[in-house]
C-alpha cells in the first residue's frame, strides 16, 4: 500500500522553468508511478496573510486560503518541501506559510503543566530538497547547514515530524543538462521510495 505524500513547492517564483519546480515534479512522477497518493501545494499560487502579532500566532484562525494545504498535511504520511536557499535559509514566503500551519492548536499544543508541548504531527516523515548557488559541501561544512538545520529541528521535529531527510543540490547555475537530468532522476527514485 502506498503512502500519502504532500509536496510543498516553496519557491516564491511561479515560473514553471525553475529547477525547484522540475525537482518537485520529478519527485511527484516517481511517487505516483510507484502507487503513492500525491498532492501538491504551490505557495506561489496561494495568497495568504502574514502573522503580525503574538495573538494571531497563538489564537488566530487558519486563513481560508491555507485550509486545503493544512488538510493535505494532516492527511499525509510524508511531507516533501522543495525550496531555494536564500540568504542561508528558506525564502520568506515559505517561512510565512510554516508560521501559519505549524502554530499552536494546529501542529502542537502548549502543555498545561509547562512541560514539552504536545506534538500533533507525530507519525509523519519529511524530505527537504534545497537548491543553492554555492557548493552543497560548503553549505554543509562551513555554514553547518544552519538554515536547513533550524527548519528541521526548530519547526518539523518540534511538531513531531521525524525523520527529516535532506537533499542539498549545489552549484545549480553552473549545472549542464546532464547534471540536471541526474538530479531529476534522483528525485524520481526518492519519490518512488517515498523517502
Amino acid at each position: 500500500m502506498g503512502k500519502k505524500i504532500v509536496i510543498v513547492q516553496g519557491h516564491p517564483d511561479g515560473d514553471p522553468n525553475r529547477l525547484c519546480r522540475a525537482l518537485a515534479g520529478a519527485y511527484a512522477q516517481g511517487a505516483a508511478a510507484a502507487g503513492h497518493d500525491v498532492s501538491r501545494i504551490d505557495l506561489a499560487a496561494i495568497d495568504f496573510p502574514l502573522l503580525k502579532t503574538q495573538g494571531e500566532f497563538t489564537g488566530g484562525d487558519m486563513p481560508a486560503a491555507l485550509k486545503p494545504a493544512w488538510e493535505a498535511i494532516l492527511a499525509a504520511n510524508h511531507i516533501v518541501i522543495v525550496f531555494p536557499l536564500w540568504l542561508g535559509t528558506m525564502p520568506a514566503l515559505l517561512k510565512a506559510f510554516l508560521e501559519q500551519v505549524m502554530r499552536p492548536h494546529f501542529a502542537y499544543d502548549y502543555s498545561k503543566t509547562g512541560g514539552w508541548p504536545k506534538q500533533r504531527l507525530k507519525g509523519r516523515s519529511a524530505r527537504l530538497v534545497v537548491t543553492m548557488g554555492m557548493p552543497a559541501m560548503l553549505y554543509r561544512l562551513f555554514y553547518l547547514s544552519h538554515g536547513v538545520a533550524g527548519l528541521r529541528r526548530g519547526i518539523l521535529n518540534f511538531v513531531g515530524i521525524r525523520p527529516v531527510r535532506t537533499t542539498l543540490i549545489g552549484m545549480v547555475e553552473a549545472a549542464g543538462g546532464a547534471r540536471r537530468a541526474a538530479w531529476l532522476e534522483r528525485m524520481r527514485r526518492l519519490g518512488a521510495a517515498a523517502l
